[in-house]
């Protein structure tokens, strides 16, 4: 940030759209009116969300890793802060290998809100990201209830990637399409850091087979997004204990921005897409109606 102006790059991870910042020594600050303002999508730039790009000893986030490491400091499109963004993660590498001359071939760990995260290039602007340890406290039997306009009361899991997520299954693209997201779902019993909600429907499953399922999902912070990555493996780890024993171990998940793959090893999973930058330009600080 030099006076009033501001540097930044614009990208997406199947199309979950972020602006990123680089700012190695932590300067920049961050309030929650400006992130309100860069996301803004008539006043501002437009994005689902902030990523920052700061040592992990500029910041007081980044106390408990390596000093030198990189921190992917993610807000929220409302300026609230969150754990971890897949996707997010993806195009973070992609400019982090622009930026700062990273090789993300072999594979390089980030800081993250939700710990470490190892994330490598496969070449062809493709990245895969290993997303950590998942819960399922329910082990796949209903543990919540979620009310969508368009779908009425739903049972739901709760799944945990990182980020707290709600999955609910539908029976068809029909149903899928019939979900008003266009404002949150309400949830039963809800947790205390709230939820993303993922409404998902399979397409493929069954022994010896790749899986494939659809999915929509609301961003708590953002809204509906046209992708969300922890959100993918959350409906991934709740389709697998639906389906039971025997169930597809690698999964292809459409959602309206692209297509995902995850990978389930063991209890992580592990999420490959593209990350994809789009513009670089300087904004005008005193242009932000907001901020």
């Amino acid at each position: 940030m030099t006076g009033e102006t501001l540097a930044f790059s614009k990208g997406h991870g199947t199309e979950n759209d972020f602006i990123l910042l680089f700012d190695e020594p932590g300067v920049i600050d961050l309030s929650p009116a400006l992130i309100c303002a860069l996301c803004d999508r008539r006043a501002g730039i437009g994005a689902d969300g902030v990523l920052r790009a700061v040592r992990a000893g500029a910041i007081p986030e980044g106390a408990e890793f390596p000093p030198d490491s990189w921190f992917m400091d993610y807000r929220n499109a409302d300026g609230s802060t969150a754990e971890m963004c897949g996707n997010g993660a993806r195009v973070f590498a992609a400019f982090l290998e622009m930026e700062a001359g990273e090789d993300f071939a072999g594979g390089v760990r980030i800081a993250t809100r939700a710990g470490v995260r190892l994330v490598s290039a496969l070449g062809g602007g493709r990245y895969s990201v290993g997303m950590g340890r998942w819960t399922i406290p329910g082990e796949g039997k209903s543990d919540a209830t979620v009310s969508i306009p368009g779908l009425g009361d739903r049972p739901a899991v709760t799944v945990n990637t990182g980020n707290p997520h709600t999955v609910v299954a539908v029976d068809d693209v029909a149903d899928l399409e019939a979900a008003d997201l266009n404002r949150a779902p309400t949830v039963s019993p809800i947790p205390p850091e709230g939820t993303n909600v993922e409404v998902i429907t399979l397409e493929v499953s069954g022994v010896g087979r790749r899986g494939s399922l659809r999915m929509r999902v609301y961003e708590r912070g953002v809204g509906e997004t046209r992708s969300c990555g922890t959100g993918a493996c959350a409906a991934v780890i709740a389709a697998r204990a639906w389906e039971g024993s025997g169930a597809p171990m690698e999964w292809d998940v459409r959602v309206p921005g692209g297509l995902l793959t995850v990978r389930i090893d063991g209890d992580e999973t592990i999420l490959e897409g593209p990350g994809v930058l789009v513009a670089d330009g300087i904004i005008d600080l005193a242009s932000l109606t907001h901020a």
